[in-house]
């Protein structure tokens, strides 16, 4: 069994084609399901953020797979099936073993997303992981992954100073709309949604010191415990247009399927007003009407924008720190997913050679029945100790040349040189990713 990934990111795709892959929670879950129902398919789960959708499975054989898989998620997008081809298939990336799992490391530690080293892709990941137990489609292969995925972003932060180094998405957005409105300090600042982008754009805008904060959302309730968490208020949706005439900077970030806010609805809001508004639109897809960066006084800043301004961004220095932690990490993991996909054979083999000491004592103790019970014990023991000692060497070495580059396969090269039989292996098997790990 191997991982598999296939996927489409913000790094390969231009944001339009991510906005016709946007999924909500009940669709990623559909499409975790399905994934794992696929024949060779035996786990399944996936990452789906406003800059990628990315699914992991655990695969007994890579071609097929990886075809039903972008089937899939091909499946999920609004484009016709001429548009696919051209559009999408060319967007799409597979990553295979061990490429699998570097990629979820790098992932984790920050260093694929569109903002280099942000902290959110840790709750994404972990996202991810409880989605999967929660379908019951992550086993242990999956679960071991994505907890040492977990660690390895655990790492990268508490190791390095990427946290100071790298702003979270909505810190990028408000560092660009200071061109607009000047400091967020003393701004007046409307969010629209109440969800974890939300949270996270309520947050950053107290900590820099907006004067008036704002929660808008279709579900009062909602809108007024994120509200009131940072002593922010709280209106309906259809409240709206009453804040946005005052407002300095405009933050949407609902899950919404179709356009919030539209141009004309904004037009009517700010008619009469010649305060400049920043508009920041970090819903996938658009909460915004593209069409308002149009109108006097108003800029838009989007993911599209965000993704073009910084594709070349570097966090510093630091992000070597990170690369380093994430390569350490690798060959670890590697190292011991290799070691462990010997372990059956050599648990079969140790079984076997126990049933060899035990059936030759039986056969000893018939032929010499008044024998002392302690002699026999003494015996017994002698045998298994010498059984050990042979087998150790060789169970050592497995090992060790289990985690050597080549072609070669110790395990069955174990298994062919002893006899074993295939059954006995397969009974002991476990996944080989070490739980240890977890």
């Amino acid at each position: 069994m191997s991982v598999l990934v296939v996927g489409v990111s913000h790094k390969t795709a231009p944001v339009a084609v991510l906005e016709k892959l946007a999924l909500t929670p009940e669709g990623v879950s559909k499409l975790v399901t399905d994934v794992a129902a696929i024949e060779h398919v035996a786990e399944a789960t996936a990452i789906a953020t406003c800059n990628r959708i990315e699914i992991y499975a655990e695969v007994d054989r890579f071609h097929g797979s990886v075809e039903e898989v972008s089937r899939l998620l091909c499946d999920r997008s609004e484009m016709a099936t001429s548009d696919i081809t051209s559009e999408l298939l060319p967007h799409l990336y597979v990553h295979y073993d061990d490429g699998a799992v570097s990629h979820l490391f790098h992932v984790a530690a920050g260093l694929d997303s569109m903002v280099v080293g942000e902290g959110q892709i840790l709750g994404q990941t972990r996202d991810a992981l409880r989605i999967g137990q929660e379908l019951g489609t992550v086993g242990p292969a999956l679960n071991s992954l994505f907890q040492q995925a977990l660690r390895v972003g655990k790492r990268s932060h508490a190791e390095t100073d990427i946290d100071r180094a790298a702003p979270s998405m909505v810190s990028a957005a408000l560092d660009h709309a200071v061109g607009v409105v000047g400091s967020v300090e003393g701004a007046r600042v409307v969010v629209i949604g109440a969800g974890a982008m939300a949270s996270l754009a309520v947050s950053t805008a107290s900590r820099r010191g907006a004067s008036e904060i704002t929660v808008v959302n279709r579900t009062e309730g909602n809108a007024q415990r994120l509200a009131d968490e940072y002593a922010a208020r709280s209106l309906p949706l259809d409240s709206l247009a009453d804040v946005l005439a005052t407002a300095d900077v405009l933050i949407s970030c609902t899950g919404a399927t179709g356009v919030v806010i539209t141009a004309a609805e904004l037009a009517a809001a700010r008619a009469g007003s010649d305060r400049p508004l920043a508009v920041l639109d970090l819903a996938l897809p658009h909460d915004v009407d593209p069409a308002v960066a149009d109108l006097d006084g108003v800029s838009l800043i989007d993911l599209r924008y965000l993704a073009e301004t910084l594709r070349e961004a570097d966090a510093g220095r630091e992000v070597s720190g990170v690369r380093q932690i994430v390569a350490e990490e690798i060959t670890a993991f590697a190292s011991a997913r290799r070691q462990a996909s010997v372990t059956p054979t050599v648990v079969a083999l140790r079984t076997m050679a126990t049933g060899v000491v035990e059936a030759e004592a039986e056969r000893l103790w018939a032929r010499l029945p008044g024998l002392d019970e302690a002699v026999r014990a003494e015996v017994l023991q002698t045998v298994r100790r010498v059984a050990d000692k042979l087998l150790h060497q060789p169970t050592v070495r497995v090992k060790e040349l289990a985690d050597t580059d080549g072609a070669v396969s110790y395990a069955a090269a174990l298994a062919e040189l002893f006899a074993l039989d295939p059954d006995a292996v397969t009974a002991v098997t476990r996944p080989v990713v070490p739980e240890e790990l977890a």
